[in-house]
This record gives C-alpha cells, sequence and structure tokens, in this order.
C-alpha cells in the first residue's frame, strides 16, 4: 500500500533561483535557507513520486487540469536562464488514478485533447510554481517520478475533497509520496511592489501563518473569497488540496520560514501525518453542516422556490416537464409576469435564466420553463447532473412592470433592476446583488450582458421584483 510520506507548503519566486536572481535571490535569504532544508528534508524520505500542485498550471473555473504527458519537462528561459532545464517521467498510472477516483466524486479533472490544448493555447511544459520547488530538490535527489496538477476555481470544499481523491488513489499504489503544495502568498504588502499595497494583503498572510502552525485546517478552509481577491493571495487552493489530502490525519506541523520581500509573502512549511484520525473529520463535519443547511432551505421552501426545485429535478431524473400542480396560490396560476429563476451551489451561481416580459399562461409555467433552462440551457455552465441535485438552491424573482428612466439617479441597485436596450439587443440585471454597489456597475454589467458598448445610445429601463428564496 503506498503512502504521503510527507506534505510541503513551498513559494515559487523565480528570483532565487541563482541562475535567475544572480544575487538577488538574497533579498529572500531566509526563503532560500528554507527551501534548501526542505530539499534535504525530501532527499531523506527518497520518495519514488513527487505530487505538486501548482496555480500556476493551466487553470480553469471548474476543471482541474493533470499533466499526461510522459515526459514533464521545464525550463527557466523565460526569467532569463535559459541552460536550467528539468525533466521527469511522469508517473501515469498514478495520475490515472486520481483522474479516475475524483470523476467518481463528480470532480472533473484529466488530460486535454490535442484540439483543446491548441484552443486554449495551453502548455504542457513545466511552470515555475513546479519549477521553483523542484530546482532545489534536483541538487539533491532526482530519482523520482512527477505527478504534475493545476488548481480550480472549484468551491474550496470540492478542491478539498479532490485532495482526498489524491490520498486515496496513492493508497491504492505501491508508491512512496512527497506532496508538495505550490503557491505564494499575498502579491499586496508593500506599495512598491509590483502589485501594491492591500491592507488586507497582511492581514491574510497574518492569519493563514497561524492557521499553518497548528494546523487549523477549518481556518483555512473558511477565508472570504472577496477578502482574498482584494489580498492578491496565489496559493490557497494549492494549499488547500494538500491539506485534503491529508483529511484522514493527525498532522505534526512546522513553520520553516515566512517573509514579505519585494512585496510578496513566502512561506515554507512542513506536515506530517502521524495517525489516523479516529472520530469525525473535517470533510466529514463539512458534508453534515451542508445536509443540515439544504434541509433547513428545503423546509422554509415557499411554493415559487419549491417549483423550480421540483421542475429541474424532474426534468433531470425523467427527462420530463412537470404539469403545473393544481394546489398552487391562485397568482401563480392566474397572474402573468417576468421570472428569473437562479440556481447556486455551495453559494456560487450555477444557472440563471429568465423572461423580461411574460411569454407563458401564467407565473407557474414561466417557473417551470426557466427553472429547467436555467440548470440545463445557460451556456456558462455545463448541465445540471443527477448528483448535484441535493446540493442546489433556487430562487425565483417575479419582475414588475419596466418603467422608462432617464438618468442613473433613477436607479437604486437595492430596489431596482434595469434594463439596457440598443435596437434589438438587451441586457437586464436584477436588483440586491452581491458586489453590485452602484447604479454605475449595475449598468456596465447589463451593457456588458447585451453587447452593448457604453458610448453608444441606449435606453434604461427599471423593476421592482418580488423574490422567493
Amino acid at each position: 500500500m503506498g503512502e504521503i510520506k510527507r506534505t510541503f507548503i513551498t513559494p515559487h519566486p523565480p528570483i532565487v533561483v541563482h541562475e535567475v536572481g544572480k544575487g538577488e535571490e538574497m533579498g529572500a535569504a531566509a526563503t532560500v535557507g528554507a527551501l534548501q532544508r526542505f530539499a534535504r528534508e525530501v532527499a531523506k524520505i527518497k520518495p519514488s513520486t513527487i505530487v505538486v500542485t501548482s496555480p500556476h498550471a493551466p487553470a480553469f473555473q471548474d476543471f482541474i487540469f493533470i499533466n499526461r504527458n510522459s515526459v514533464l519537462s521545464g525550463d527557466f528561459r523565460r526569467f532569463g536562464a535559459v541552460g536550467v532545464k528539468l525533466s521527469y517521467e511522469n508517473n501515469l498510472k498514478l495520475a490515472g488514478e486520481i483522474t479516475r477516483l475524483a470523476n467518481s466524486q463528480g470532480i472533473p479533472c484529466g488530460g486535454l485533447d490535442d484540439s483543446l490544448m491548441v484552443r486554449y493555447r495551453i502548455s504542457e511544459e513545466l511552470d515555475h510554481g513546479v519549477m521553483v520547488p523542484l530546482y532545489f530538490i534536483n541538487k539533491v535527489y532526482d530519482s523520482f517520478k512527477l505527478v504534475h496538477i493545476s488548481v480550480a476555481g472549484m468551491p474550496f470544499k470540492d478542491l478539498y475533497r479532490f485532495g482526498g481523491c489524491i490520498a486515496r488513489a496513492i493508497e491504492n499504489s505501491d508508491e512512496s509520496v512527497v506532496f508538495i503544495a505550490s503557491g505564494d502568498l499575498s502579491h499586496r504588502l508593500a506599495p512598491d511592489g509590483q502589485y501594491g499595497f492591500n491592507e488586507c494583503g497582511p492581514e491574510f498572510d497574518g492569519r493563514l501563518m497561524e492557521y499553518l502552525k497548528g494546523p487549523d485546517r477549518e481556518a483555512i478552509m473558511g477565508f472570504d473569497e472577496e477578502f482574498l481577491a482584494e489580498a492578491g493571495e496565489c496559493g490557497l487552493r494549492s494549499f488547500i488540496m494538500m491539506f485534503g489530502a491529508l483529511d484522514e490525519f493527525e498532522i505534526k506541523s512546522e513553520v520553516y520560514s515566512y517573509e514579505g520581500p519585494f512585496g510578496v509573502g513566502y512561506a515554507v512549511a512542513e506536515f506530517t501525518p502521524v495517525s489516523k484520525i479516529q472520530e469525525e473529520t473535517l470533510l466529514d463535519r463539512l458534508d453534515r453542516r451542508d445536509i443540515e443547511e439544504i434541509s433547513t432551505i428545503r423546509n422554509a421552501e415557499d411554493p415559487y422556490t419549491a417549483l423550480a426545485r421540483k421542475s429541474l429535478e424532474m426534468y433531470v431524473l425523467n427527462g420530463t416537464m412537470i404539469d403545473v400542480p393544481e394546489v398552487l396560490p391562485e397568482e401563480m396560476r392566474s397572474g402573468r409576469a417576468g421570472v428569473f429563476v437562479s440556481i447556486r451551489k455551495h453559494g456560487r451561481l450555477r444557472g440563471c435564466i429568465g423572461t423580461i416580459m411574460p411569454t407563458r399562461k401564467n407565473i407557474a409555467s414561466e417557473i417551470i420553463h426557466n427553472a429547467i433552462s436555467a440548470g440545463i440551457h445557460d451556456r456558462r455552465f455545463d448541465p445540471v447532473t443527477e448528483d448535484e441535485l441535493d446540493d442546489l438552491v433556487y430562487s425565483v424573482d417575479v419582475l414588475g412592470e419596466p418603467e422608462a428612466i432617464s438618468s442613473m439617479d433613477e436607479l437604486d441597485v437595492k430596489r431596482y433592476g434595469v434594463i439596457v436596450r440598443a435596437g434589438r439587443r438587451s441586457g437586464l440585471l436584477l436588483p440586491d446583488l452581491e458586489g453590485v454597489d452602484t447604479p454605475q456597475q449595475q449598468v456596465a454589467i447589463a451593457l456588458q450582458k447585451a453587447g452593448i458598448k457604453p458610448d453608444e445610445k441606449y435606453t434604461m429601463e427599471r423593476f421592482e421584483v418580488i423574490r422567493h428564496g
């Protein structure tokens, strides 16, 4: 049976590579020393395979890329060190088992066919997120195969669960594995840094370093994504995958170093699995909480949201459209209005389709058709699958009559939605949306959705909604 011997968090600034930094690497002397120590520890373990997750590998919103090239190679030519090259045999058997287990858990991952590689201009060369830690290891140990994995914009729990798939794939093998989670911390620590300063940057680094000492895995999973965007962090998703691989273990941790030169936070830390957890793991707790939360939401559904949910479930499970139920409030059976149905999964939008004006005989029919469209035909997302149904949360917005306005001063983003029109093009944005704080933002997004340039002539209408869910 294979096992994860140890895991590490490492930064990846190319400047710490001597042939790139040419002396400037000593501006991050603590990081260089910690990476040298990390490499010596790996050499002592003598792993047969090293798994590296990197935020600079080809990254997608809802797909985890696993490099399937038989030989994994890279260099530092982009950083002025053409002669520094590394090459390793890909552990395709382990990569394939990770892919199989993750896909069985509903987590899309794997390699990409040649046409997609060309379409997305994806290179299979090792990125610097992998190359920097391997540069230090290669100086003291090179007898290992490699698995090269990207991060993705999925919910944190999915990334954590994916880490568990990596752990199970390793257990199913005969490999001795070191797992490296490559990632810098905040890129916004200094006004003169490349990305400037934001007060969330040092706050993120301070909190994360405190959490790593425990480690407090639940706190690491609890960062707010808007805060993370302000902080300009790099490696958290990579770290979450790594901790997911250790979900079933008690962990001994040691932080080798932390510093923030060049306006970027660099941390090197080691995590050793000690013993199996006998009680509930973090993933168990997260799953239980989600079930309890969904149960509470289901119990609080009104006829509008319940109809939206049942409509999509019926279509996904049976391929048929639900009939309008006999027992519904009168306004749903006799009233007519435009309706938007929004679907969320783990707090993130999973689909949203609606009609500005009524197109069906009643509100109930409008909900049924738009719920199915939101789940199946929203082009921004893949169609909802059966294994997702229990995780979905629905809201239904019933639109009031639009009224023409002549100025943004007549908008209130909390109260009114907006419709913009230019010729046959139109765009709509609902009111009271997270992250939309001003009429200017609201109109700009609506124009973008309609494909209308801001300097074109367009008209505006506002409307109110009754929101269910």
